[in-house]
């Protein structure tokens, strides 16, 4: 007796499933796309948006595709055949998924991308954080930081960015720069860790602190290369607080070093408001009713929804982290997503 085709792929791809805790789950099922678990952002994500996800009526499949594309293609393909209510998708490569993106809402399977955009093709939903907004968050933040330490906006600031070729490191760098650049008293020096590798970052540290040892604040893209520059730092022999150092994403790690003193601000990357959003509008995806543009409160920050090119897309600011709020539960990088009701938007 032969099986039914969806009998069939729905055995092939569950052992690759994590399928999500019950909850209220009368709606359908979702499946979520995760690019890799190696790292606490991903793994985090798939907590949270199972999380909120079943809090408004679904359970999720979530699917790993271990940072590989062809099986990110597959999982796709298969899912389809399988005919969810919705696919999550954080691409492992932008392009590639286009193809599978396409032949699931040919089929009739609405899909949201997660925390990067696709713009090559309609999305049905898009939720991402605010980078350029990130950039002038941090931009704020340095400015008070220099003002209190030199008694105006002036100084030295190393700005390590991420690799050059990723739009979320250049958008980081655009909002910055564009809130700096009304102060000519402060002297920006960047330079990339190329493949955003932390070694890169430490030697960039390194060699700047040598030949611009009057650096008052370094500024990177990402928690892990704060962790190289402290390592750079300490080599040289400077102890918390000599330099200033602010980072952003919110990892854990970055927290940590706020606590330690040797890191001062982190501006989150903020990842439970972003699987938060999924969940708010996911009932208009799958109904495949229209979104509306505007101003949405998402676990309490004011994110806006536009319409693009490539379909409704929502952009949510990132916060402060300092040594004053740095164990609210609504920052990532303390692992414990909030309690906040998650409400469908109507």
């Amino acid at each position: 007796m032969k099986r039914p085709i969806k009998a069939i792929i729905g055995a092939v791809i569950a052992g690759a499933a994590l399928v999500s805790p019950g909850w209220a789950q009368d709606k359908g099922t979702i499946y979520y796309m995760v690019p890799t678990l190696l790292d606490e952002f991903q793994t985090e994500s798939v907590s949270a948006i199972e999380s909120f996800l079943g809090q408004v009526g679904y359970k999720t499949v979530t699917l790993n595709a271990d940072n590989k594309t062809d099986i990110q293609q597959s999982q796709m393909n298969d899912a389809i055949l399988l005919d969810p209510d919705a696919i999550v998708i954080a691409p492992v490569d932008f392009n590639a998924l286009t193809p599978s993106i396409e032949r699931a809402r040919a089929a009739g399977v609405p899909v949201m991308i997660f925390d990067r955009q696709i713009t090559s093709t309609m999305i049905d939903f898009t939720s991402v954080a605010g980078t350029v907004e990130i950039g002038h968050v941090a931009a704020g933040e340095i400015q008070r930081l220099l003002s209190e330490r030199n008694g105006a906006v002036r100084g030295k600031v190393l700005q390590v960015l991420g690799d050059p070729g990723d739009p979320y490191t250049l958008d980081i760098q655009a909002g910055f720069e564009e809130r700096m650049a009304e102060y000519g008293d402060v002297t920006i020096i960047s330079l990339p860790a190329m493949q955003w590798e932390a070694s890169n970052a430490g030697s960039i540290v390194s060699d700047q602190m040598l030949a611009n040892p009057d650096i008052d604040l370094i500024f990177v893209h990402a928690a892990h290369l704060a962790v190289a520059a402290v390592a750079a730092l300490e080599a040289a022999g400077k102890k918390p607080g000599d330099v200033m150092l602010v980072s952003s994403n919110g990892a854990p790690v970055g927290l940590d070093l706020i606590r330690q003193g040797w890191e001062q601000v982190e501006v989150e990357q903020p990842l439970y408001a972003q699987a938060a959003a999924i969940a708010m509008f996911a009932d208009k995806v799958v109904n495949k009713q229209p979104i509306e543009p505007g101003t949405y409160e998402v676990l309490g920050l004011q994110s806006e929804v536009t319409i693009e090119a490539w379909g409704p897309n929502i952009k949510i600011p990132g916060a402060a982290i300092t040594r004053d709020n740095i164990d609210e539960p609504r920052f990532w990088g303390n692992l414990t997503a909030p309690k906040d009701p998650i409400t469908p938007v109507e």
